[in-house]
């Protein structure tokens, strides 16, 4: 599988619309990953997808897909969803009894593996495990619910992991996702992200495919990375 270089932009399909959901997907073919929020409705208020709907996905979808599990007991449900195919699965470490033989199980599996951290939760237990993930995503907001505003008291959190990915030599990947648009990305960028999730910022636009390319300049414009 060929792996995008960086910004890469990945958009929420839970902005998309879900009665014509091959279509929307199809919008999106020049972005890098389809972002497919998994809830619960118990690790968080809310109800997705569950994984008949992501294996249709997964069949339809043009780009590979990143799915963020937002579920309670991933150490059981998310190896599901790196056999349905998909090519990273995250869970939250918040919710996983032992996240790194998760994670080397999803990545035996063949998908790539991320691990998820809210607002409130210090990144600093991730130091010593970075190699463990593929990704590691930094919640710019509440998970839940998309449309929420975006946190910037959540950055000092990023540019510590991009700090200690540097200073490992760590090719980890440093995702957001909750409230990036064109005023947000570069902020982010600039504090260590090189993969952004973006819901409404792409799927609300006249124009999607300018939308990916418009947060994917910025991205460049704003990043750590020469």
């Amino acid at each position: 599988m060929h792996l995008p270089d960086a910004p890469r932009i990945n958009p929420s399909i839970l902005a998309a619309d879900f009665v014509n959901m091959q279509r929307d997907l199809a919008k999106i073919a020049t972005a890098d990953f389809a972002h497919v929020d998994v809830m619960d409705n118990h690790f968080v208020p809310n109800l997705t997808f569950g994984p008949q709907m992501v294996e249709r996905i997964q069949a339809t979808s043009p780009i590979p897909l990143d799915v963020h599990l937002m579920i309670s007991d991933p150490d059981r449900w998310a190896p599901g969803y790196a056999e349905l195919g998909a090519a990273s699965v995250t869970f939250h470490l918040e919710a996983a009894a032992d996240p790194i033989a998760l994670a080397r199980r999803l990545r035996d599996i063949g998908a790539r593996a991320g691990v998820a951290i809210k607002p409130g939760t210090p990144a600093d237990g991730l130091f010593e495990i970075l190699d463990e993930f593929d990704q590691i995503l930094v919640m710019t907001v509440e998970p839940g619910f998309g449309g929420q505003g975006f946190m910037p008291e959540t950055m000092p959190k990023l540019r510590a992991l991009a700090d200690e990915a540097k200073r490992r030599g760590s090719d980890v990947w440093l995702q957001v996702d909750g409230g990036i648009s064109d005023s947000t990305i570069e902020i982010a960028a600039a504090a260590g992200a090189n993969t952004f999730v973006a819901g409404s910022a792409v799927y609300g636009a006249d124009d999607i495919e300018a939308a990916v390319t418009r947060l994917r300049d910025l991205a460049r414009a704003g990043s750590l990375e020469p």
